[in-house]
């Protein structure tokens, strides 16, 4: 969505009892997984508003449709000044605005998208209805690029010359082999650029547990003394535990060991149809389980927990549980990177979500015992389509060339499958926004009172995040009951967690702990912007709460906890 569609949601929010829930970007995966990302291309009830609204304003449509008329006369007699942003990689080919015929096709969708934008602005659209609209809106927009057209692209004739034409030969083979099997987009990497285990996940470490469920993996400690109080990591469930052990450099697990800290991770399962009956409580149990294996092994009494998008919803469940039954005093802290436990109009690609699409996606993925991991990955690929469709479409099919090697992009081409229970449970949670009302959600049991929640935490969000919006992630701060600190880095969603030091242009900002106020704006008017990634400060703030130091241990495991297999175990490889 663009900054424009931001601003309208922003303005358009209103409290209207009569409309349907409305909720959060996993959600949107969840039901556009099982139900397909083209729903959302039909407009629907929207479709309708949208012409009734403009139908009720026809003095600024027709003020809009003479604009662009005048605009696109200008452009035909080359008096036009419009040009592309000199940011927008589009159109970054000189022959884009040195051609008289290229320029001109550009400027005239520059026009023809502007005033199909400000249509949806003057059409006085509701918050749901405006959401879907701008999304269809701008899918349209982008697909129709000149850039995309392979007919006048200038990177398409200029590969067709420099290749003697096999650029449309390799194009093709390209096109047809995405077009065989889901997702059904482009390739963003190559199938064999990376390999886990040689390239990725590669720092050293043991899995001690093995469970039906997930694989818990000790790392090896790698300085003297080590923090007494171990830390957990509960990732994604949508994909593979790696996105915290990337690759070397740029691994959040190797510099969480670096710095001292006994660092233990969940490797989920990829599930299959024998496990569909899988739901919230088993992937809870799944965390309580390996929180009492951190402590025998590391012989302490408590331990810290960080959870990653929507393993950060399961852990703050989890830790919810262990509070209603009085056995919290077994975690030291909690981190949260890039969750929303508010869906309440969680971000700018929130879609409308009702009983009845949650139950129709719902009884997809349990006629089949699970969500395919491709699909999801299909629908993230077309919620920016600029940058993870249109740019390799140029790059794979109209020049012909392999897409470069991008480990992120790896990770992500290697998705885990959402069992039917889960996807089910994850749904319901949705439609009631149950985690805002105390009691409104059940954990082992245990009804779900996040106040209760009341150990520090630590909540990381990203600020150009197009899944999990930033605002979504900070009103965590109010629903946690200990002292939060909160923290927005300028990346987006996966590049928030991927943020090694040593990148000059990584920043975040800031305030003080505690300093969280109700609004999430003046919260941002207050804090304070700090150069580097986040990683280091939040290994000071975990430290302060991990114990005194003591000499590390000598071996991984402990008792019957012994090490099995060398990390990153035998889970992570499954297909």
């Amino acid at each position: 969505m663009t900054a424009r569609t931001t601003e309208r949601t922003t303005r358009q929010a209103t409290d209207d009892a009569d409309e349907p829930v409305a909720v959060g970007p996993l959600d949107l995966l969840l039901t556009d997984g099982a139900l397909g990302p083209l729903r959302r291309l039909v407009p629907g009830t929207a479709g309708l508003h949208l012409v009734t609204g403009l139908a009720s304003r026809p003095r600024r449509v027709i003020g809009r449709g003479g604009a662009l008329a005048a605009e696109l006369a200008r452009v035909a007699a080359g008096r036009s000044e419009l040009e592309a942003h000199p940011k927008d990689r589009r159109f970054a080919d000189d022959a884009w605005s040195q051609n008289p015929l290229l320029r001109r096709s550009v400027q005239a969708y520059l026009a023809t998208s502007a005033t199909a934008e400000a249509l949806v602005d003057d059409a006085g659209l509701g918050w749901q209805d405006g959401e879907r609209i701008s999304f269809i809106v701008d899918n349209l927009i982008q697909a129709l690029a000149p850039s995309n057209n392979p007919a006048i692209s200038p990177e398409a004739w200029q590969a067709g010359v420099r290749t003697g034409g096999g650029n449309v030969v390799s194009g093709v083979r390209r096109l047809v082999s995405d077009l065989s099997s889901a997702p059904r987009v482009p390739s963003m990497v190559e199938p064999d650029a990376f390999e886990v285990g040689k390239d990725l996940a590669v720092t050293p470490g043991a899995v001690v547990l093995r469970t039906e469920v997930f694989e818990l993996i000790q790392y090896t400690p790698t300085t003297p003394k080590v923090r007494t109080v171990p830390l957990l990591v509960v990732p994604p469930t949508i994909n593979k535990y790696y996105v915290v052990d990337l690759a070397e450099q740029r691994s959040m697990v190797e510099h969480f060991v670096a710095g001292g800290q006994q660092v233990f991770v969940m490797s989920w399962r990829n599930p299959d149809a024998r496990h569909a009956a899988w739901g919230l409580d088993t992937y809870g149990e799944a965390v309580v389980a390996a929180l009492e294996a951190t402590r025998k092994i590391c012989v302490v009494d408590r331990t810290s927990v960080l959870g990653v998008c929507a393993g950060g919803i399961i852990a703050s469940m989890a830790l919810a549980h262990l509070a209603h039954v009085g056995e919290l005093d077994r975690v030291a802290a909690l981190a949260l990177a890039v969750a929303v436990l508010d869906q309440e109009r969680a971000g700018t690609t929130s879609a409308l979500l009702d009983a009845r699409i949650a139950k129709a996606a719902a009884a997809v993925s349990a006629s089949k015992g699970y969500l395919d991991g491709r699909t999801l990955a299909e629908v993230f690929a077309w919620l920016r389509p600029n940058d993870l469709i249109w740019s390799y479409w140029v790059n794979n099919y109209l020049q012909g060339r392999a897409p470069r090697p991008f480990d992120i992009l790896f990770w992500n081409a290697d998705p885990v499958r959402l069992t039917a229970g889960l996807h089910r449970d994850f749904l319901e949670l949705a439609v009631s926004n149950a985690l805002v009302e105390p009691g409104s959600a059940t954990m082992l049991g245990s009804p779900v009172d996040l106040t209760q929640v009341d150990v520090d935490s630590y909540v990381v969000a990203g600020i150009a995040d197009h899944l999990c919006q930033w605002q979504s992630c900070y009103r965590s701060t109010q629903l946690l009951g200990g002292q939060s600190r909160f923290v927005l880095s300028t990346s987006g969603h996966i590049a928030s967690m991927v943020n090694p030091p040593g990148n000059p242009k990584a920043s975040y900002r800031t305030t003080n702990p505690g300093d969280t106020p109700a609004d999430a704006e003046k919260w941002l008017a207050g804090a304070t912007t700090e150069q580097g990634s986040w990683w280091p400060d939040y290994l000071a703030w975990l430290g302060t709460r991990s114990g005194p130091e003591k000499n590390r241990p000598r071996k991984l495991g402990r008792g019957a906890l012994r090490p099995m297999e060398a990390a990153p175990g035998t889970y992570v490889h499954d297909r």
